[in-house]
């Protein structure tokens, strides 16, 4: 008997159903639910050797050269090649950047060829039924992909991993539904991909969907997906305490928790140097950011915009969202700053006060408003009436003089009468966004909404008041938009237009898509030289035209922003 293989085996996970009961019962064991990992030593023992060692004082005999992959520490990689397909927000998008850095250091090469790749992972959403039955229908395609590769010669078997939001809501069904599904890895486990992978080299399916109240992989340099990209996005919070009633995210992505703003901050100037214009400051609810790793900041309450509460108690303590973006901002000062996504109840003035005084953090709002009723609202549990939401966008506007707004809404919430509806066009038609995202209620398990109340408005209605809202919102936004008409404004060059060669398209301050064409222009206001339009240059343009999507305009001179 193999002692070393009888150890490995009691952290296998079997497919079989008897294996999976107390495999739930007992939690997920592939889980590192420590933010810092102790280093290894660069000379030292790894795993292997100290076993080895060990049994090397007993009678037991030992075949070191026998490959075992999980104690293979140095390169599980072998340079094999992997593609990851991503769905849902910007979130997952930077969390397959933190992928990615994770699978380079152990060895693995990235591939943009599906057909080339020896692993495939999905990172998934699970915030609407939409985005999963992309990815099942996916699944689908795959699982053939995986039959038929046993045709290439020289080739290793293919493996198939689900990661994010949607690996840890339907672990069980992934496992016992998806039988060609190697990896099913949660947002917080990561840095354990590398040895989830060795462990499927012997056909077992490796899991870990553990939730961690401290990881935001702050010691993890994201890879940029695309290197050339003049803008970049930056995590600095991970999950959410609000506790929506419709919404997954505290039951996918866990409890709130913030990186140290040392990381925050090394990560902005790296990416600074690298020649990026633009950064947004990512989180669940980004603007509850509180940093308590080292104890610094104040030890009051956290400050709410008036007439706003939470469900739980006020935090004390820690370093908040606006001395955050007063750093991130003076970093570099021809540098972009943008957030997303915000709670509104997390707008005090200390906030507003740094879109003020720093010229760099866009004057570009994201609202949720969700719902305009406030009884709806009460059902969401949202913390915030109708009044209060009005009064915050009055107090913005009165602040932020010129500020734009974007907002979420959704239809067809529990119980939502005609009236509420209503209520909802009407709150549209008052703000006026220049951004809206609009969806229809989806409703989802582990949710409080879906433990308490029925989704009890038919799919035609809650269809038929998507496309109303559709309406009230491009109205008001062609409206807002066309007030840029015959203004000056300084866009960000992002690159070429999707629908011709001969134009370039950027965004404004306010984050409102701007086309030009491209060509050679003044270097500066005045200046007799001329210059060629590149990406990543901030231009002056004069708009001539506008819709409730996009602006049109004509480029005057190579700009900078103010000081």
């Amino acid at each position: 008997m193999n002692i070393i293989r009888k150890i490995i085996k009691l952290n296998k996970i079997s497919r079989s159903s008897k294996d999976l009961a107390p495999f739930s019962s007992h939690g997920f064991q592939y889980h590192y639910s420590s933010n810092a990992r102790p280093s290894k030593l660069p000379d030292g023992p790894d795993l292997k050797q100290f076993i080895l060692g060990s049994l090397s004082q007993t009678n037991i005999n030992i075949d070191e050269n026998e490959h075992i992959p999980y104690l293979n520490e140095t390169n599980y990689g072998l340079n094999r090649k992997v593609y990851i397909d991503v769905y849902g927000c910007q979130m997952n998008v930077n969390d397959t950047e933190i992928v990615w850095s994770i699978l380079e250091s152990s060895g693995y090469v990235k591939t943009n060829k599906i057909q080339e790749a020896d692993v495939i992972l999905l990172m998934t959403c699970a915030i609407r039924e939409n985005a999963e039955s992309k990815v099942w229908n996916k699944l689908n395609h795959l699982k053939h992909m995986k039959t038929n590769r046993p045709c290439y010669k020289k080739k290793p078997t293919l493996k198939l991993g689900i990661l994010g939001c949607m690996a840890e809501r339907l672990k069980h069904q992934l496992i016992e539904k998806e039988q060609s599904i190697d990896i099913v890895a949660g947002p917080d486990s990561y840095k354990d991909l590398p040895r989830l992978l060795a462990v499927s080299e012997n056909n077992q399916t490796a899991v870990n969907v553990m939730l961690s109240q401290d990881e935001t992989y702050a010691d993890v340099i994201p890879v940029r997906i695309n290197k050339d990209s003049i803008s970049a996005f930056v995590s600095i919070m991970r999950g959410c305490d609000n506790m929506c009633t419709y919404c997954i995210v505290p039951f996918t992505r866990g409890r709130e928790r913030s990186r140290p703003i040392s990381s925050i901050l090394q990560e902005v100037e790296y990416l600074s140097r690298q020649g990026v214009k633009e950064v947004t400051l990512l989180g669940q609810n980004v603007n509850s950011y509180r940093d308590v790793s080292m104890g610094i900041g104040d030890r009051e309450e956290t400050k709410l915009a008036s007439g706003f509460k939470t469900v739980y108690k006020l935090k004390k303590g820690g370093l908040r969202f606006a001395e955050l973006l007063k750093k991130v901002a003076e970093i570099n000062p021809q540098m972009r700053v943008r957030f997303t996504s915000p709670h509104p109840k997390d707008f005090p003035d200390e906030v507003l006060e740094v879109l003020i005084s720093k010229p760099n953090v866009c004057l570009n709002l994201h609202l949720p408003a969700q719902s305009g009723s406030t009884s709806v609202l009460e059902r969401m549990r949202r913390g915030y009436s109708r009044e209060a939401y009005l009064k915050l966008v009055e107090h913005v506007k009165a602040k932020l003089p010129g500020v734009t707004l974007s907002s979420d809404f959704i239809c067809g919430f529990c119980g939502e009468t005609d009236e509420e509806f209503a209520e909802t066009l009407s709150l549209m038609e008052i703000v006026q966004y220049n951004i809206a995202y609009l969806f229809a209620y989806s409703m989802r398990e582990k949710t409080t909404a879906h433990r308490r109340y029925i989704d009890d408005i038919p799919p035609d209605i809650k269809k038929a008041r998507l496309i109303e809202m559709a309406k009230v919102y491009r109205k008001f936004a062609d409206k807002q938009n066309s007030q840029f008409v015959g203004k000056e404004q300084t866009i960000l060059i992002e690159g070429l237009s999707k629908r011709s060669n001969e134009y370039l398209a950027g965004k404004n301050d306010g984050n409102i898509k701007v086309i030009i064409p491209s060509g050679s222009i003044p270097s500066a206001y005045n200046s007799g030289i001329e210059k060629t339009i590149e990406v990543g240059d901030y231009i002056s343009v004069k708009v001539t035209e506008a819709n409730s999507q996009v602006l049109k305009g004509i480029p005057l001179y190579h700009t900078a922003l103010p000081s």
